[in-house]
């Protein structure tokens, strides 16, 4: 399944990219495209990738960009035809769907593991090199080249260079320089659920007074990612599946009758953006570069269309490091990426705020988007495509 698996070498390569998960598959994929020679650098084994348990929920404009790059897991992905927006318990609702805007779907949700499976083979019949077991801890930089460093700090004992080092993985550093981050207090606790009838391709946005709970279509079941603040969510956690599935079906309300629980995780939640995301002959992408809220699930589809401007970017660059080439490339991410975290961030703190007074108002702004069509599609298509429409 894997591309070219090197240890290491001496030349400077073109573009080295750390992170050989999704991500830092499809911009490799995007960078040859472009006509670069892009090389995965990971510190794992081949395998771990492949075991990547979480589930992805991509727009349909996430979709036009992996089939572009010849990588979209068709047989793996469940539609989403319409999508339920509402808030428990308060009257306001919209309604989005796919025939509105003469599409198949409004996105998909797949295993990450299917979409790895198919960037990996795209990768390997394409040629590209993944280099596993150099785990990189820093990133030196000089005038003409780029110094992966190892875990003692120095460089490894062949040298890893590059023209341009892309950073595809991992979280924030907190010593990074200008960075900003939020603490929301909530954790998302993460299962999977058997609706009792068929869910039919409908997702449900639903917004209570602990934080929105997702639904969505996975196969014949629901992908539940379920906000919660942060103090009650080990009790939570720590039931069983029948009294999970109990808990979630009081929070959700009647709308949907669920059945068995399985599969279940969490993790904290909160707002980290790097502001400079791009630095001398170093670019940052995905979570590290911004990691969002999972609300309205833009943050992998945000990482993929930066990962699709850059290699466009960098298109027949005879230096692909070149400091105005990825300072144009930050300045025409600009509007998307404020955008799509400020949107993200808005939703969190606007519908997970329980002021009685909001209630009425967020109620007000649901039903507008429902009666007024130009507003609802102005939402849609940013949600689709990203802030400035695109494509």
């Amino acid at each position: 399944m894997a591309a070219t698996t090197e240890a290491s070498t001496a030349a400077t390569l073109d573009v080295a990219i750390i992170g050989a998960g999704p991500l830092g598959l499809a911009t490799a994929l995007a960078l040859q495209a472009a006509g670069r020679e892009p090389t995965l650098i990971d510190a794992r084994a081949a395998d771990t990738p492949l075991r990547d348990a979480r589930v992805l929920a991509l727009s349909h404009g996430s979709r036009m960009l992996l089939e572009k790059l010849g990588a979209w897991p068709a047989t793996q992905a469940t539609p989403i035809s319409r999508i339920h927006v509402s808030q428990r318990g308060a009257l306001g609702r919209t309604l989005m769907q796919a025939d509105d805007y003469g599409l198949p779907a409004l996105g998909y949700v797949l295993p990450a593991q299917a979409l790895v499976e198919t960037l990996l083979q795209a990768c390997g019949q394409r040629g590209i090199a993944i280099r596993h077991g150099i785990a990189v801890q820093g990133v030196e930089a000089n005038e003409d080249r780029a110094l992966l460093l190892g875990e003692t700090g120095t460089a490894h004992s062949v040298p890893v260079a590059a023209k341009l080092a892309l950073s595809c993985e991992g979280a924030i550093d907190k010593d990074a320089g200008r960075s900003f981050e939020r603490d929301y207090d909530q954790h998302a606790l993460l299962c999977r659920v058997r609706p009792l009838a068929p869910h039919g391709g409908l997702a449900w946005e639903r917004f209570t007074p602990d934080g929105p709970i997702a639904l969505l279509p996975l196969g014949h079941d629901y992908s539940v990612v379920w906000t919660l603040p942060a103090a009650r969510v080990d009790a939570l956690y720590a039931l069983d599946d029948a009294a999970l599935r109990d808990a979630l079906q009081l929070a959700f309300g009647p709308a949907v009758r669920f059945g068995a629980v399985s599969e279940r995780a969490r993790y904290p939640l909160g707002l980290r953006v790097r502001r400079d995301s791009v630095g001398k002959r170093m670019a940052w992408l995905g979570n590290a570069a911004q990691t969002l809220h999972p609300v309205a699930g833009q943050g992998f589809n945000l990482a993929l269309r930066d990962a699709w401007e850059l290699a466009d970017t960098l298109r027949g660059a005879a230096d692909p490091g070149d400091p105005v080439l990825l300072a144009r490339y930050a300045r025409g991410r600009l509007l998307d990426r404020a955008g799509t975290i400020g949107f993200t961030d808005s939703l969190v703190r606007i519908f997970s705020t329980p002021n009685p007074l909001l209630t009425h108002v967020r109620g007000a702004a649901l039903l507008a988007l429902d009666i007024v069509p130009p507003l609802r599609h102005f939402v849609a298509k940013r949600m689709l495509f990203g802030a400035r429409a695109w494509p």
